[in-house]
């Protein structure tokens, strides 16, 4: 299907996005003001779901249900989580931008839902998954809007402030749907894969970004989440999104030291599996699926923050030191020594021999860390 045919077709149907929006608001206001609403708690609940390497993150307010970004292509558990959180209906649907681990759910989402509105960044993708998506959002009837820097949308009770991006560039990370959640005076800053140009860009525009939850780009690749940004966002908390034992090494150490330098909080779903955010629009507190996995903080100093007490720093040990951490021995030792520096475990992907199931069996151990001299 020709890209250009996808925008003009989708474009048939941008003009309703902001009716429906507004409609959704109206309804949500008389369902408010029902028998019981009253005496009801008005919480909002942020569910950011633990789909492996990919994004989802459920929005469940006492007046609209928001999903931003629907796993990966080739996995199925978005909609059983949905269903099991009591989800029947989807006011908002958000594609950050058109990678498949972000918009891979999209077409059994707007099968199994009724979603009154699409957002997508505006980028055309060549893959099957994307087609498929267009598809389905044109069989569901839903509104569609790409939304552009400086928009801002009431969305029930909870205000939505578009900060990224400002046009379409073809950059598909840095081209993502960044934006800021603010119910009462909780605010939540999701910015899906963007990177540090595009995080330079949101603080050029002079866009309020600040935060007390901050979704952490590109699954806490080192490519984002840089020190401006976070100077600039201020969060209190941060969360990523990665799959345990995941190929690409997210989240990086050096995000996770910088979040830690910035005194930030840091949940991980590869650690804590899924991660919720329970506020009132006043406070908030956060709960996670595994509590025994223990701090990110730990997971920091294993991957490459700072080294413990007992541990053998894989960048000044000496042969011997290293000769101790498993499959290294002697003669990989001396590999490993001719290889440094390291700025994390994962690179010591580097030696030869070591792969995949052997980096898996010393991040076990936890005898081996990294810390720059």
């Amino acid at each position: 299907m020709n890209g250009k045919r996808i925008r003009r077709r989708l474009g048939l149907q941008k003009a309703w996005a902001k009716a429906f929006l507004l409609a959704a608001f109206v309804l949500s206001l008389l369902l408010a003001a029902g028998p019981g609403a009253a005496g009801a708690p008005r919480v909002l609940e942020i569910h950011f779901i633990d789909v492996g390497q990919g994004d989802a993150t459920l929005f469940l307010g006492p007046d609209f249900v928001m999903l931003v970004d629907a796993g990966r292509h080739d996995r199925n558990d978005v909609v059983p989580y949905l269903q099991s959180a009591g989800v029947e209906r989807i006011d908002l649907l958000v594609g950050t931008h058109p990678h498949s681990d972000h918009i891979g759910q999209f077409p059994r989402v707007l099968r199994s839902f009724p979603v009154v509105d699409v957002w997508l960044s505006g980028d055309v993708h060549t893959t099957r998954n994307f087609e498929e998506t267009i598809d389905a959002i044109l069989e569901s009837g839903a509104g569609y809007h790409e939304p552009r820097a400086g928009e801002v949308f009431q969305l029930g009770s909870a205000r939505i402030e578009v900060v990224h991006p400002a046009e379409v560039t073809g950059d598909f990370n840095n081209g993502s749907i960044a934006m800021r959640v603010v119910y009462g005076d909780v605010t939540i800053l999701l910015t899906g894969d963007a990177e540090a140009p595009a995080e330079l860009e949101m603080i050029a525009r002079g866009h309020d970004l600040s935060a007390d939850i901050l979704h952490v780009g590109h699954h806490g690749s080192r490519t984002s989440t840089s020190d401006a940004f976070l100077a600039a966002v201020r969060p209190r908390v941060a969360i990523y999104s990665a799959g345990e034992g995941n190929s690409y090494g997210h989240p990086h150490a050096e995000t996770l030291e910088r979040l830690l330098q910035h005194g930030v909080t840091v949940y991980g779903t590869d650690v804590h599996g899924t991660i919720k955010v329970v506020t009132d629009g006043t406070t908030y507190r956060v709960t996670v699926e595994r509590e025994d996995r223990g701090p990110v903080a730990l997971a920091s100093a294993l991957a490459g923050g700072k080294c413990l007490p007992g541990q053998v720093n894989v960048n000044t040990a000496s042969a011997e030191e290293l000769a101790k951490i498993v499959h290294i021995g002697e003669v990989r030792a001396q590999e490993l020594i001719a290889r440094r520096p390291y700025h994390s475990l994962d690179d010591l992907l580097r030696i030869p021999g070591i792969g995949q199931g052997r980096l898996g069996d010393i991040k076990k151990q936890g005898l081996a860390c990294v810390e720059m001299p």
